[in-house]
């Protein structure tokens, strides 16, 4: 398989981006960051806010966003955003 080009790249990145904004107003967080695995092909967000949700709302929210967009990550693990 090629190498991706910088245009694939700048696009699959606009994409991550917009996955994570796509969190962000989903559960009202007003800070998110995200990290990418690429050794595992795992994407981790962190959401201001997301501990206050009980893991079967998260699942109900988070469920439809994940298939819709259907990102070419083994994983995508969402976190509570640490404080620093």
């Amino acid at each position: 398989m090629a190498e991706p080009n910088e245009t694939e790249l700048e696009a699959w990145q606009e994409d991550v981006e917009y996955l994570v904004k796509i969190l962000k107003q989903s559960f009202e967080s007003l800070d998110a960051s995200y990290y990418i695995d690429e050794m595992n092909d795992l994407l981790y967000v962190e959401l201001e806010g997301l501990a206050e949700y009980p893991d079967e709302e998260i699942i109900e929210i988070a469920g439809p966003i994940l298939e819709e967009l259907d990102m070419d990550f083994e994983d995508i693990i969402l976190l509570p955003l640490k404080s620093d």
